[in-house]
């Protein structure tokens, strides 16, 4: 486990770094896995604490998970399991919530111990929950945990009120073996449910429309086991690219796409960094010192929660001033003090940051409050004279396979603090 980190600005980026599978899809994917005995195999899986986490879950539900390579995992789904989900567990991640619905469908109850996770304010379950009820379960929560039993699920209309990520793939997996045709209407558009719909079409599932606002499954009686390959990491890829663009320089980010990240790829281009696909991936030159730009979060397409930490980072040494507004999340703003650590000019008023971009930060000693913040704190002392040791960094595995070797492949100075 590693717990702090040390970052020196060390110039200009060069060469090649490769962006390993989706945290936001393989989590899903492996709790999907639930729905179908016997053996299925996931490649171009990220060796990441989450992942870790997703399998000790599945574990202790009597399923076998093991490593099969690099970035390949074999999960076995026996015929007997154990219908829970423990709150020493679950209590780790928010993601575990997904298994509500396989669990469901599969063995038509569930005692889920309500998430943890990032501690970025509340996000509550009530649309999973709601979908659910409306596909024929019944729910009662005491003691920290969501019991949930079905006599049989049955296809219904859904409306989200929020197109809620967690809350369609929960819907899907419930789904796909429900008695006729469920229709989710506002459903998330996230290129990891399409994932997710891929891996349950291959398994014999009938899931059409995924990454539109509207999924359609026609239910089926059985599912079979099977392989597939984890899309690549767009937070991940984001990240690289948020680093090129402070340090500058030239390097190719190797399976990253466009196509999965459109909005944010413009607005990269707008602060001044030139990105063009390949066939191998994404070549990037950043700047010589960006430009600033206004940003606001939105459902997908839009530019997402998870990228906001790093365009924070960036504008905080951009020339101009940009103005970020969080619609999705209260409180993930909560990293920007570091920032101001290490001499960032950020003024934040509800929802809303107002980012006036220095030539250069100071390094500091911070602390990572999540994933994506620490991540972006990182980014943030390529531009910071000085060393800037990250406390927390452990947060940062969770979500980042290799994250030190990866970036020191392209050049930065960072190592592992004593």
């Amino acid at each position: 486990m590693v717990h702090s980190l040390r970052i020196r600005p060390g110039g200009a980026l060069h060469g090649r770094i490769r962006v390993g599978g989706a945290k936001n899809s393989v989590l899903k994917l492996m709790a999907a896995t639930i729905l179908a005995r016997g053996t299925h195999v996931l490649h171009n899986v990220p060796r990441i604490s989450d992942v870790d986490y997703m399998a000790e879950l599945l574990r202790s539900m009597g399923l076998s998970v093991q490593w099969l390579g690099p970035d390949s995992m074999e999960i076995v789904r026996p015929d007997a399991i154990v219908s829970e989900a423990p709150y020493e567990l679950v209590e780790r991640m928010r993601a575990s919530i997904v298994v509500l619905g396989p669990l469901l469908a599969s063995e038509g109850m569930a005692r889920v111990a309500l998430p943890g996770g990032d501690d970025f304010g509340p996000r509550p379950i009530d649309m999973h929950l709601r979908a659910l009820e409306d596909l024929g379960v019944r729910f009662t929560t005491s003691h920290g945990f969501v019991e949930a039993t079905t006599d049989q699920l049955v296809g219904a209309n859904l409306l989200l009120e929020f197109p809620s990520v967690g809350a369609t793939e929960n819907a899907m997996m419930a789904g796909v073996l429900a008695t006729g045709t469920t229709v989710i209407d506002n459903a998330a558009r996230e290129p990891e449910i399409a994932d997710l719909a891929n891996f349950l079409n291959a398994m014999g599932g009938s899931v059409t429309g995924a990454g539109s606002s509207t999924v359609v499954i026609e239910g089926v009686t059985s599912l079979h086991p099977a392989t597939h390959e984890v899309i690549p990491d767009r937070i991940e890829a984001a990240t690289f690219l948020a680093a090129i663009g402070v340090a500058g320089g030239e390097v190719v980010v190797e399976r990253a796409r466009i196509d999965h990240m459109e909005m944010l790829v413009t607005k990269l281009v707008d602060m001044g960094m030139t990105i063009d696909q390949t066939p191998e991936g994404l070549a990037v030159c950043g700047p010589e010192r960006l430009r600033s730009v206004d940003v606001a979060t939105l459902p997908y397409p839009g530019i997402a929660t998870d990228y906001k930490p790093m365009l924070v980072a960036m504008l905080a040494t951009a020339d101009g001033v940009g103005i970020v507004t969080e619609n999705l999340f209260a409180g993930r703003f909560r990293y920007i003090d570091e920032l101001v650590r290490m001499g960032a000019d950020i003024r934040t008023e509800g929802h809303h940051a107002v980012v006036r971009g220095l030539p250069q930060l100071s390094g500091a000693p911070v602390k990572a409050p999540d994933i994506r913040a620490g991540a972006a704190l990182a980014v943030a002392a390529l531009a910071a004279e000085g060393e800037t040791i990250i406390s927390g960094a452990d947060h940062i595995e969770r979500g980042y396979e290799h994250f030190v070797d990866k970036l020191s492949g392209i050049g930065v100075d960072i190592a592992v603090a004593q």
